[in-house]
């Protein structure tokens, strides 16, 4: 039996890819302060703010321990508030502040430019992400 080459295992491609892609928005968050993780989590309150820490994180496949140091980076840029929930002065959710609004147009400016330099298509695009949303929901079927 032989020992698997790196090069034919999907999974490596995913994760080479996935670094790729990163490595690729650092530049461009980078004047704006902010990491690629940052800039995830950006994404999801810019959709749907006022959620707990623990829907943020299961939104973008963060865990809660890496949650808390990044909002607490976010909120010392001024870009979100933790607000207590009404009726619940212990559990927290996350909204952004107007800074925190305002550069979602930087935002997308970003992901645009990072789309364009991907040269796929909106539907190759569209087929990658189903393809990868396809993977994520068997494997978490399977854990």
């Amino acid at each position: 039996m032989s020992a698997p080459k790196l090069n034919d295992q999907l999974c490596f491609a995913l994760y080479a890819a996935s670094n790729a892609v990163t490595r690729y928005y650092r530049p461009l968050l980078e004047p704006l302060g902010l990491t690629y993780p940052q800039f995830v989590v950006l994404m999801a309150l810019w959709e749907d703010e006022g959620v707990s820490i623990s829907q943020l994180a299961t939104k973008t496949g963060l865990s809660k321990s890496t949650m808390t140091p990044l909002l607490k980076r976010l909120e010392q840029k001024s870009l979100i508030e933790r607000q207590a929930e009404p009726g619940n002065d212990r559990q927290k959710c996350i909204v952004l502040t107007e800074a925190g609004r305002k550069l979602s147009m930087q935002g997308d400016d970003i992901a645009q430019k990072v789309f364009c330099a991907t040269g796929l298509t909106e539907q190759q695009a569209r087929q990658q992400i189903e393809f990868c949303q396809q993977l994520i929901e068997t494997f978490e079927q399977q854990l």
